[in-house]
């Protein structure tokens, strides 16, 4: 029984590329738009340094990208989607539900989340409870009872006074985002669980005060194009933004980051982990394509040598921060070996 159903496997994997060898040559790559640049970088070198085609990079959002990934086998979806968080279990079991069984989950390092401003205005200096006052939907009543209301308030000064009396905008990712995903659980739950009656709410209760942003254009989704976030702050230097430190690092002549309880999004702090935050890289792999299209198991070498992704590799020169050296080896026996992921 075992034996047919896996020739019969075998036999959906090859009826979905039958016919479409020629169709595509090349790695299809999809996902966050925190991990674009850093898998650009690896295609491009692996493009050039080997015969195989140039893998294909698009930034749809780490759960967009989840999505096609989990969609099906076969040509017509992707080969590797990356993530700026972890692979959700419902992502998980819509993955196994459409065939895509074989999965290979690849950490590829840290990326802090930045707040940031023009360099041409104030650096901002506080707190994820202001981040949590000044983004929430519901935050609790300034009279001090342990009850929510629709957040109140509409400067910055409001919230503290030694805050900017300016109006709160902020320019952030949407929905589909890993940089929100991470945003919402590190920024937003850390100030949440700063009210005590917040922190003992039940599960539920607890994220949907956390995580859900106001709507009345404080805060401004601002899609998956964080080049456009960055000139609407030279455009209002009022505003701030929230995307990766990479993309911090590459705009240093146009914006800066604010402080966080103590803290500036740099390479030190995020790699110490006192910058609180900043949260792990992925991408995931289907095991399935690798042998049919070309380069896969090749491009998994490459973004895991040491020359990429070490302490010193092109990566972090890129403003990634690099796994430690235990972690790196430990992840990259199990990229190696090809290790199913299983998520409970």
């Amino acid at each position: 029984m075992k034996k047919s159903v896996l020739l019969l496997g075998s036999a959906v994997l090859a009826s979905a590329f039958a016919g479409n060898a020629a169709a595509r040559d090349g790695i299809s790559v999809v996902g966050s738009s925190t991990v674009y640049p850093f898998a650009t970088v690896v295609a491009e070198r692996f493009g050039k340094t080997t015969d195989f085609s140039t893998p294909k990079i698009e930034s749809t959002g780490s759960g967009g990208g989840l999505k096609l990934f989990c969609s099906g086998i076969g040509v017509d979806t992707p080969d590797i989607t990356n993530a700026s968080r972890r692979m959700k279990t419902s992502e998980y079991e819509m993955c196994q539900e459409n065939g895509v069984t074989d999965i290979v989950e690849v950490l590829i390092g840290f990326d802090g989340i930045a707040v940031a401003n023009s360099i041409n205005a104030e650096q901002f200096d506080m707190g994820t409870k202001e981040l949590y006052l000044a983004l929430a939907k519901m935050v609790p009543n300034p009279d001090g009872s342990e009850s929510l209301v629709e957040n109140p308030y509409k400067q910055w000064s409001e919230i503290n006074p030694e805050l900017p009396a300016t109006d709160i905008e902020v320019l952030g990712p949407p929905p589909t985002s890993g940089t929100r995903d991470a945003f919402a659980e590190l920024a937003m739950e850390g100030g949440c669980k700063q009210f005590e009656f917040i922190k003992g709410m039940e599960d539920d209760d607890f994220k949907a005060t956390c995580h859900t942003m106001r709507e009345d254009g404080a805060y401004i989704e601002a899609g998956e194009n964080d080049n456009l976030i960055v000139q609407k702050l030279e455009a209002n230097p009022d505003a701030l933004g929230i995307f990766g430190f990479s993309f911090l690092e590459q705009n240093s002549d146009k914006v800066q980051s604010s402080v966080i309880d103590g803290y500036e999004a740099d390479f030190d702090a995020i790699a110490s982990g006192d910058y609180g935050i900043s949260r792990p890289l992925y991408f995931y792999v289907k095991a399935q394509h690798i042998g049919t299209v070309p380069g896969i198991a090749e491009y998994l070498a490459e973004f895991t040598s040491e020359q990429a992704w070490g302490e010193d590799g092109y990566l972090a020169d890129k403003g990634m921060i690099p796994l430690g050296d235990e972690q790196r080896a430990e992840v990259g026996a199990a990229v190696k070996s090809l290790q199913k992921l299983v998520l409970n």
